[in-house]
C-alpha cells in the first residue's frame, strides 16, 4: 500500500460529467490531519505518444488545431486508450500508422508522464519508434474532423529540440517525449524499456 493510500483515503465520489474521454469526478479525500475534503479532477482513459524517428535522426511532428488553446500545435503522433482489449505498445502502433501512414520495425518505452497531476490522472505513455516504412496506399486510415487537417512535418531531432526552447513547441508530451529521445540518444538509448515495461505504480 502507498503512501497515498494510507493517508488519502477516498471517502466518497460522485460523478459530475461522463464524456467519451474523460470524466469529472469529486472525491471526498480524508487528509493527514483528519479533515475531509472536496476534490474535483478530471478521469482520463490514458494515452499513448510515439517518437518516430527515420534513419536520418528525424522525427515526425504533426500540426493539429486544439480546440482548447484555439491554435494548432505541433505534437507527436498520439492518441487515447479506447479500443477495449488493446495494449498500449499496439494503441502506439496503430495511432502511429492512423496519424502519419508510418509502420515501425520496433518500438521500445522512452517516458511516462502524468500531463497535469493537479486536475488529472491522466498518464501517457511515449514510445521511440525506428525502422519506419510507409503504410500501403490501400491500407490508409481516413482522417476525420480536426485529424482531417493534420500536417506532416519532418524536422531534425536537434531542431525540433531548439523549437522546444524556442517556445514553438508547447505541446507537453510532445516537449518530454522529444527531450527524452534526445537524452537517451546521447546515451546510446542505454535509457530505453521493453515497450511492455509495467506502468509506474
Amino acid at each position: 500500500m502507498s503512501i497515498g493510500e494510507e493517508i488519502y483515503q477516498v471517502r466518497g465520489r460522485e460523478e459530475r460529467f461522463h464524456g467519451r474521454v474523460f470524466s469529472v469526478v469529486t472525491d471526498q479525500v480524508a487528509m493527514p490531519e483528519g479533515r475531509v475534503v472536496a476534490r474535483d479532477y478530471l478521469r482520463h482513459v490514458g494515452a499513448v505518444g510515439v517518437v518516430a524517428i527515420d534513419e536520418h535522426d528525424r522525427v515526425a511532428l504533426l500540426r493539429q488545431y486544439r480546440h482548447p488553446v484555439g491554435r494548432p500545435l505541433w505534437e507527436l503522433p498520439a492518441g487515447l486508450i479506447d479500443v477495449a482489449g488493446e495494449e498500449m505498445p499496439a494503441a502506439a502502433l496503430r495511432e502511429l500508422a492512423e496519424e502519419t501512414d508510418l509502420v515501425a520495425e520496433r518500438i521500445e518505452l522512452l517516458v511516462d508522464l502524468h500531463t497535469s497531476p493537479g486536475c488529472s490522472n491522466e498518464l501517457i505513455r511515449i514510445y521511440l519508434a525506428r525502422g519506419l516504412s510507409s503504410v500501403a496506399e490501400l491500407n490508409r486510415h481516413e482522417r476525420r474532423d480536426e485529424e482531417a487537417g493534420m500536417q506532416l512535418g519532418w524536422f531534425d531531432l536537434d531542431d525540433a529540440v531548439e523549437m522546444v526552447f524556442s517556445g514553438k513547441i508547447t505541446n507537453g508530451p510532445c516537449v518530454a517525449g522529444l527531450l527524452a529521445a534526445a537524452r537517451s540518444r546521447a546515451q546510446g538509448w542505454a535509457s530505453l524499456r521493453p515497450a511492455s515495461a509495467p506502468l509506474p505504480s
